[in-house]
């Protein structure tokens, strides 16, 4: 076991491999060098998709219901091979409109309303500080199991991890203001953190399967004759469930505001998504390969917290240093998500929320020809804004939850933005109106069904009001609404999506459009046609 300075040290200079790696990555692409192909770099950078969730609370849910592929993957895995149009029109249309969020392509979209962009960037930072709290507790609990319970300073160890993630951050994302918002050094250093994360588990697994079990086969034997095991999973699995998280997988891509950054904004030609559509999958199916064997031979060993199998299994074998190689894999999954998810929202928030109120509130800053000192003065402050944010939700609430279930939450969220982004891609009836009822019901339903019951179960709002309904109104329960009875998941996906596809299509159909929003449309849906010229609101 290392003690907590010395893993501390192995951390931090393996962050600092990763900022020298981004570094390089500017440096070259500065001179127009590209040693890396950009298309393997773009494939190999949207595994940032695999958070330590993906390392971690994976294997805790599969060993809970059994489930060999995680689902969210079967989703993703489903868009790039069935449905890599709608991947390639909004490609195509991020680079055109020189998109740079997932809320500027939505209020580009919906009659360049700021508005909406507003309200899709808070909705996206309330979704995703759940996110971040996960990847705090993540690093927090595994640096703890394998240096020990911290001493001293390192007793919070989840408050070293932020601040060291905030400053990592800055140093990858907001160093220098660019106008296209493009990070080839970041990709860079996704792409290597994508490969080092896919060897530790690899690695980690080969070990399981056949270093404490003689293979496959005696390992799944093994795990087939424990008592109960079978029937436990056959309860708790349901279909409903797979089902939602398929659908929040399928989401993902171009609603979590890392992933439309490094899918959309990132994206250097037409060869990346090429590569991208098999490749990308690939690597969901490589990583995933040896899930549920972790997880059964976790069960087996009786080897405590499922969330800490892929680290607790080595360890208790005395291969300290797989267990090393297993954190430093864990480690790379989720500061590769916080600093991609921070460098993305602190643009929105900056750019859409921030920046906007204070030209309006100064005169001064109207006449000022040069903002770059203010813009990234704003955008580290965001970053470390949203780190603080995390490790309080960390602290206060994240403790008692599951690492699945966090992400479950925050992958709701941010999928109200889908009907937004398809029917803006379709439909060129769908209008402002529409998108703002279907972001304002969306989240209200989301709140109510999936939020509400995570703030209970910490504390913060009555059990009562869970269990029982508003004033025991019994068919208001957040968790049962008019008497439908699925999966928690499911049950809040079902009325949020639900809810946000019905205020899109009500909101579209009786509200009028203006000439910015029918211009706006054409140029969205209509991609083959000539770009008309650009409008300004209330032309």
């Amino acid at each position: 076991m290392l003690t907590p300075w010395l893993l501390a040290l192995i951390a931090f200079a393996y962050l600092g491999l990763l900022f020298a790696i981004a570094w390089t990555g500017d440096r070259w692409a500065a001179a127009g060098r590209y040693p890396v192909p950009r298309p393997l770099v773009y494939s190999l950078s949207l595994a940032v998709y695999c958070t330590s969730w993906a390392f971690y609370g994976t294997v805790g849910q599969s060993a809970a219901l059994g489930w060999a592929i995680p689902p969210t993957y079967v989703g993703t895995i489903a868009l790039f091979l069935l449905a890599p149009a709608l991947l390639a029109k909004l490609i195509e249309v991020g680079r055109r409109e020189r998109i740079t969020s997932v809320a500027d392509f939505v209020a580009a979209r919906y009659g360049r309303d700021r508005s909406l962009a507003v309200a899709v960037t808070l909705i996206a930072t309330v979704g995703m500080i759940p996110y971040i709290a996960l990847q705090l507790k993540a690093i927090d609990q595994t640096f703890n199991a394998l240096a020990g319970a911290g001493g001293g300073a390192l007793d919070d160890t989840a408050a070293w991890v932020a601040v060291t993630l905030a400053a990592f951050a800055i140093l990858f994302g907001a160093r220098q203001v660019d106008a296209t918002e493009h990070h080839p050094g970041m990709m860079l250093a996704l792409a290597f953190e994508s490969v080092v994360k896919l060897v530790a588990l690899v690695a980690v697994g080969l070990f399981v399967v056949f270093g404490l079990f003689g293979g496959f086969g005696d390992l799944f034997a093994e795990a087939a004759a424990l008592p109960g095991l079978a029937e436990a999973r056959a309860t708790r699995s349901t279909a409903s469930h797979y089902l939602a998280l398929a659908v929040l997988g399928f989401f993902a891509i171009f609603c979590l505001p890392r992933q439309f950054h490094v899918a959309v904004v990132e994206n250097s030609g037409p060869g990346d998504l090429k590569l991208a559509r098999w490749l990308f999958p690939a690597y969901l199916l490589a990583i995933s390969v040896f899930v549920l064997p972790i997880a059964n031979a976790g069960l087996v060993r009786g080897a405590g917290d499922a969330d800490l199998y892929v680290l607790g299994l080595p360890l208790a074998a005395g291969e300290g240093g797989l267990a090393l190689a297993a954190f430093l894999g864990g480690l790379s999954a989720a500061t590769g998500m916080v600093i991609v998810a921070s460098v993305a929202l602190s643009t929105m928030l900056c750019n859409e929320v921030v920046m906007p109120l204070l030209m309006r509130a100064s005169h001064a800053l109207r006449a000022r020809q040069d903002l770059t000192g203010l813009l990234l003065a704003v955008r580290r402050g965001a970053i470390v804004l949203l780190l603080a944010l995390g490790w309080l939700y960390h602290r206060s609430i994240a403790l008692n939850d599951a690492l699945a279930s966090i992400g479950e939450i925050s992958f709701a969220a941010v999928a109200l933005f889908g009907p937004a982004v398809i029917a803006g891609l379709y439909w060129r009836g769908a209008s402002r109106n529409g998108a703002l009822w279907s972001l304002a019901l969306g989240f209200a339903a989301w709140a109510w069904t999936l939020l509400l019951p995570t703030l209970a179960q910490a504390g913060f709002t009555p059990v009562a009001l869970v269990a029982e309904g508003p004033a025991g109104i019994g068919w208001l329960r957040p968790t049962a609404l008019f008497g439908l009875e699925l999966h928690p998941l499911a049950h809040g996906l079902v009325w949020s999506l639900g809810a946000a596809t019905l205020g899109l299509v009500a909101g579209s159909m009786t509200g009028g459009r203006t000439l910015v929003e029918r211009v706006q449309a054409a140029a969205f849906v209509e991609t083959g046609a000539p770009r008309p010229p650009p409008l300004r609101a209330g032309e």
